[in-house]
């Protein structure tokens, strides 16, 4: 009987006609782990260059947020390889810890273990410290929040982002950050662009990182030089540099609304290769028209200029910012679950 297992092609490196490891359906490039991290390395030191404005003849302080994840391992790598040499530049990493059993202690361990490897400063601050209750409780006080509030959110990750964005600010101000890096990849951005405008939302589209040009009140700017760099292809370059990175998904991620845009880009994007860039692409040419009016002498429109909380001093468009607000909501129904609990 004739065998009929049928041996699997792998493709060759493009390049160097070694084994590949990607064939980039947006670009028709076939390349294998090597030259895979080469044109990552070169597409970020090119973000780099438009991106992060150093001072000249003063030191700078660059703050990356990282998370145990492969994203913000593979941004971390990179900016110490690239420009973590310059005696003008310190690198200084942070993780934010929420509080989520099973999921936070490893990825921590994970970017303590980067850090170490890379010789760069760990500095970490857990919700607890923050003033904010823990993600794993703020998840189980849900159902009771929306009863009280329709208009409460109904997923853990809109407290948590805001709740991590605050603790994010808060080790940037503590090592006096200069500029602050965040490991947004490409899909992470089209899914930003694709959910600000499933709502309408222009402001939250111009307010989109990097601002270079459009440093926000009272905070070091941001910058994203992986926002054109695909999810996988930055899983692969960890794997390829033997990075430690956690694995495993956050256990409240589930049915938030990024993961419905998650899977839309991703079916976009294979029916259509490029959808992902020419999401982006879009954003950035909105972007390019504001400043085009604005050099005309247009007035930039935005609801309220930015002020501090009176609570925690964050720059807010409101009377009080969004972290305390919902930090309010989160301690009030704590104590009315305790009081039914005690009763």
């Amino acid at each position: 009987m004739a065998d009929s297992k049928v041996g699997l092609e792998i493709p060759s490196c493009d390049v160097c006609g070694k084994p590949a490891v990607i064939e980039q359906a947006y670009s028709g490039r076939i390349l294998c782990g090597h030259h895979l991290a080469k044109s990552i390395r070169k597409k970020v030191a090119k973000e780099l260059r438009k991106q992060l404005v150093l001072k000249k003849g003063q030191h700078n302080t660059i703050f990356v947020a990282i998370s145990g994840g492969k994203d913000s391992a593979a941004l971390l790598e990179l900016l110490v390889d690239i420009i973590g040499v310059r005696p003008d530049v310190t690198i200084i990493a942070g993780t934010v810890d929420e509080g989520i059993e099973g999921y936070r202690p490893p990825s921590l361990q994970c970017a303590i273990d980067l850090c170490e490897r890379l010789g760069v400063e760990f500095v970490t601050v857990s919700y607890k410290e923050l003033g904010f209750e823990e993600m794993d409780t703020v998840s189980k006080l849900i159902p009771g929040m929306t009863e009280k509030n329709p208009g409460a959110p109904s997923m853990p990750c809109s407290y948590c982002g805001v709740f991590r964005r605050q603790g994010i600010n808060h080790l940037a101000k503590k090592v006096n950050a200069d500029v602050m890096a965040l490991g947004h990849n490409l899909d992470d951005m089209a899914q930003t662009v694709l959910m600000n405008m499933s709502n309408g939302d222009l402001e939250r589209t111009l307010r989109l990182a990097p601002h270079t040009n459009t440093p926000i009140d009272g905070m070091p700017p941001r910058i994203v030089p992986l926002r054109w760099i695909p999810e996988q292809e930055i899983h692969l370059y960890a794997v390829h540099k033997n990075l430690p990175i956690h694995h495993e998904e956050c256990p409240h991620a589930r049915g938030a609304l990024r993961w419905r845009h998650r899977e839309m880009v991703a079916t976009m994007e294979a029916d259509v290769p490029g959808t992902r860039h020419g999401l982006l692409r879009m954003a950035d040419n909105v972007k390019e028209l504001r400043d085009q009016i604005l050099e005309l002498g247009g007035q930039e429109s935005r609801p309220n200029p930015p002020k501090e909380c009176p609570e925690c001093s964050s720059m807010t468009s409101n009377n009080q910012c969004k972290a305390c607000e919902m930090r309010d909501m989160v301690k009030n129904e704590l104590t009315n679950y305790s009081s039914f609990l005690a009763n």
